[in-house]
């Protein structure tokens, strides 16, 4: 852990998770910026602009999030809704890798127009984030309803109904421009910040403005006029001051963004974590879905030239199998 100097470097460290404290005002968090990971994934589809910016979103999100995670699992963060975009999903597997995809209707996409934003986008339906540490019995699940909200706000939506600790959330996405145009190398960015209220007293860390339909059962209600913490409203201000440009501007390190929202309070870091876009996809999960298939099943999607093909949604490798080869494999291990 390190305390921020007037001068923190200049130079932004892409696909990196910067943890921090203010100390003084009781609050913690991290901050991430993608670069090459971010822009493998959206560049590999294809999208449109306006669903890479909302899946990039996604993405920052599902790092923040999951980077918290103190075991080696899975975060993932999945919607289904009425939108031009009706699926997004992004798995995010400790300590460090990433992966996402998102399934759209383009002609509905289009006629939104290129300035629709992730509300527009997503529309109404919910939002689920799991938490999966290998068994079903350590499986834990949040959702959040979509109603015309963006991913910020589900965010704080969803930590005031499932977590109750006071909770900031910044996203950004941007294509950056290089020299010469898009044929020249222009690359896709995304950036968050995630920041928390966490006070040695439970007491000050109780949400002001929480429904009382939204408390768990057998918490007392709370007093509708009690005030938020004078250090939290403090630090929600400083937070709500971050320009767009500023979580994704290579330019502008984690350090120094953090610096200029903290300096009069000091602001500590701990050590970065990378993070980088990998799939889990193989041969072997691919079979082991296919496995699952009913004999018939399995006839049915023997495609015309008499192979079965599968394409992983997430990064697009296509698996080529022998129909017959898949059957002697089930017929020697029926149970595998």
């Amino acid at each position: 852990m390190s305390e921020i100097t007037p001068s923190p470097s200049s130079e932004g460290r892409d696909d990196a998770i910067l943890p921090f404290a203010v100390e003084p005002l009781d609050v913690r968090g991290r901050i991430v910026r993608l670069g090459p990971s971010v822009d493998t994934i959206l560049r590999r589809h294809g999208y449109p602009g306006t669903v890479a910016r909302l899946l990039g979103e996604a993405a920052a999100l599902t790092v923040l999030l999951g980077s918290s995670l103190k075991f080696q699992g899975r975060f993932q963060l999945q919607t289904k809704s009425d939108g031009p975009v009706d699926m997004v999903v992004v798995d995010f597997e400790a300590p460090d890798r990433v992966r996402a995809t998102a399934r759209f209707d383009a002609g509905r996409v289009a006629e939104a127009g290129p300035r629709a934003g992730t509300a527009d986008l997503l529309g109404r339906g919910h939002l689920a984030m799991t938490i999966d540490q290998g068994s079903v019995q350590s499986r834990y699940q949040g959702v959040v309803a979509l109603e015309g909200q963006g991913f910020e706000e589900a965010a704080h939506q969803y930590f005031r109904q499932s977590e109750q600790i006071p909770t900031r959330v910044r996203l950004a996405v941007a294509e950056q421009i290089e020299g010469g145009g898009e044929a020249h190398g222009n690359s896709w960015r995304a950036g968050g910040l995630l920041m928390q209220f966490l006070p040695h007293s439970p007491d000050r860390a109780r949400l002001a403005d929480l429904p009382p339909g939204d408390l768990p059962e057998g918490h007392a209600l709370l007093d509708e006029s009690r005030q938020e913490d004078d250090a939290w409203v403090e630090a929600k201000s400083l937070v709500a001051t971050i320009e767009d440009h500023e979580l994704v501007d290579p330019t502008v390190s984690s350090e120094r963004l953090l610096y200029r929202l903290f300096h009069e309070r000091g602001v500590r870091v701990f050590e970065a974590q990378g993070v980088h876009e990998a799939c889990r996809c193989s041969r072997e999960r691919v079979m082991g879905m296919v496995r699952n298939f009913s004999p018939e099943e399995r006839r049915d999607i023997v495609g015309e030239d008499g192979r079965i093909g599968i394409t992983c949604e997430f990064c697009s490798r296509h698996y080529d199998l022998d129909p017959a080869e898949v059957e002697a494999e089930i017929a020697a291990d029926p149970q595998a």
